[in-house]
């Protein structure tokens, strides 16, 4: 009588145990799931709009090349031109890079919290198996 129901209780165990998981498993797809979606956000895939901006950057470049090689009087204005759009772009790109820099930031701090979070479990889990020897030894 007392073999089944210790039998059944490490079946009820088991069972807990695959739940348990099941719901890390959805837990992480998840978490997945949202990370695939910020990194998409933050630059991973250059959008729409990043290569309309790439483009009317190339062009203004271009534009502005051209006009001040062919003439003399506009020389001076498209070259400041060229320079405003230069320093927009660098702006951009810092804007750009910025995000990233937080989304880093943000991962490492995500990473570190769960760290901390697994070892808080596996100290308990230590006291536990520790409390279970000593209760056994006794």
């Amino acid at each position: 009588m007392a073999n089944n129901s210790a039998k059944q209780n490490k079946e009820k165990m088991i069972e807990e145990e695959v739940e348990d998981l099941r719901r890390e498993l959805e837990h992480f797809q998840q978490e997945k799931e949202r990370v695939r979606t910020i990194v998409g956000k933050i630059g991973g895939v250059p959008t729409f709009n990043i290569r309309l901006f790439n483009i009317v950057f190339i062009a203004v470049m271009a534009a502005t090349l051209f006009i001040s090689l062919l003439s003399s009087e506009l020389r001076l204005l498209m070259i400041e031109l060229a320079t405003v759009a230069l320093a927009l772009k660098i702006l951009y790109m810092m804007h750009c890079q910025s995000k990233v820099n937080h989304f880093q930031l943000w991962m490492q701090s995500s990473i570190e919290w769960r760290i901390n979070e697994i070892m808080k479990l596996l100290r308990k889990n230590q006291r536990d198996a520790e409390s279970e020897s000593a209760r056994r030894e006794s």
